[in-house]
């Protein structure tokens, strides 16, 4: 009898393990389900402001266009990184800690029959001691209780045993499977932000490469206000009203004299508007260049298997 109850600090140690993996654990199972749900929401919210950087960077002139655009596809290919995350963080981390739930509960219906081992056995124990004392010289029944007693004193011994073995059991796999499932945990947060800050370097030096200066020196272009020829042309009549009736002879000249820069002023124009197509044939051509030269790095990810394949 002192061999099977002189144990209760024993199990009492196994019945705290079981009761804080079942607190904690859970806990941990929550908190981090919590987690890669907001980490979720999270993707969702920079799907919207992929969304957004693409409309407004349709609005904008090539400079701030082509980073902006740049931009956005580099954070969205940030974002099937972090799908890659959740998915992991669901697989890896969420789903072994969930499975404790069952575990836990095997153990406490493991603690619970081998109390009513134990209970067994004291009552029978009981019922000997006071059979011995009350009728000691009915030995029949003090031997069919003795016989009862060492059945459910054997019970409880092998129950101890085999509680002993299970609890060892689960302590062993408990600290496997946390140092497992945080290592991994870990190890999914560094390799998306690894992979995270390698597309965000790329992204920043994108934008930093940005000129301003071309897009602005567009911009002043379309809101210039340039000199009115009607201005100068309502001159004409007030200024002309001074000088003296021309001669017809003085008339014939001015009018050669007028065609003659007629003919100019159109050459003129004429060179212009080449000069005006081959400067922004080279515009184009340039930006092209600068458009090719400064792609996201989606785009060059993109390529590079292409590439491969």
């Amino acid at each position: 009898m002192n061999t099977i109850f002189s144990r209760d600090r024993q199990i009492k140690s196994m019945e705290l393990t079981v009761s804080h993996a079942e607190k904690y654990l859970g806990q941990f199972c929550s908190l981090l389900a919590s987690y890669t749900r907001k980490t979720g929401k999270l993707r969702d919210q920079a799907d919207m402001l992929v969304r957004q950087l693409n409309d407004f960077s349709n609005t904008e002139d090539p400079e701030l266009r082509t980073c902006l655009k740049n931009l956005a596809e580099d954070l969205a290919m940030v974002q099937d990184y972090r799908q890659a995350e959740i998915e992991r963080l669901e697989t890896k981390v969420v789903t072994p800690l969930k499975a404790y739930g069952d575990i836990v509960e095997n153990k406490r219906a493991d603690l619970k029959r081998f109390n009513a081992d134990r209970d067994r056995a004291l009552k029978e124990l009981q019922k000997l001691e006071k059979l011995q004392q009350k009728d000691p010289s009915n030995r029949q029944r003090i031997f069919q209780a003795e016989v009862n007693a060492q059945k459910a004193t054997n019970d409880a011994h092998r129950s101890t045993r085999q509680l002993e073995e299970t609890i060892s059991d689960f302590q062993r796999q408990k600290l496997e499977d946390i140092k497992r499932i945080f290592t991994d945990f870990i190890t999914v947060e560094m390799v998306f932000h690894a992979k995270a800050l390698e597309v965000y370097t790329h992204t920043f030096q994108n934008l930093d490469s940005m000129d301003i200066d071309k897009d602005l020196e567009l911009f002043i272009g379309r809101i210039r206000v340039s000199d009115s020829p009607l201005d100068n042309q309502t001159l004409l009549p007030s200024s002309m009203a001074h000088q003296p009736s021309p001669t017809l002879g003085s008339s014939l000249k001015h009018t050669a004299e007028s065609a003659k820069k007629s003919r100019s002023s159109i050459l003129q124009r004429q060179r212009g508007v080449e000069e005006e197509e081959e400067d922004e044939e080279e515009e184009y051509e340039s930006e092209i260049e600068a458009q090719q030269s400064r792609q996201s790095y989606a785009s060059q990810y993109t390529q590079i298997l292409r590439q491969k394949n």
